[in-house]
């Protein structure tokens, strides 16, 4: 194909108009290569969905806390709570932990691993 031809035809005529021509590269810039580009609108709103449903996280930790700390403001609840969790004993007190058989199958588990 010649020039001639190709100038003949009608979208060759459309495509090289300056204000399509224009019109396109103000695009392409906008959406690839400005600071402000699509692209990084699009990153960030990623970003700002994954940060609230981490503050969403956060806030019902935060809520489960409050009930703790509530809870433990009780001096047997404390007792309860630190025998429970950390082990604690009276003096001449003994501990037995006692283990149920579908922890056991999880320790070998990942033994095995």
């Amino acid at each position: 194909m010649a020039l001639k031809d190709l100038r003949a035809k009608k979208w060759f005529g459309i495509v090289t108009n300056l204000y399509v021509v224009v019109l396109t590269a103000f695009v392409v810039w906008m959406v690839f290569f400005d600071t402000n580009s699509l692209m990084i609108h699009l990153e960030l709103k990623k970003q700002i969905r994954t940060l609230e449903k981490q503050q969403e996280f956060l806030r019902s930790e935060i809520e489960k806390d409050k009930k703790t700390l509530e809870k433990l403001s009780d001096p047997k609840e404390l007792e309860k709570f630190a025998r429970e969790h950390y082990y604690l004993k009276k003096k001449n007190e003994e501990i037995y932990l006692i283990e149920y058989e579908d922890s056991l199958k999880n320790k070998q588990d990942d033994e095995d691993q």
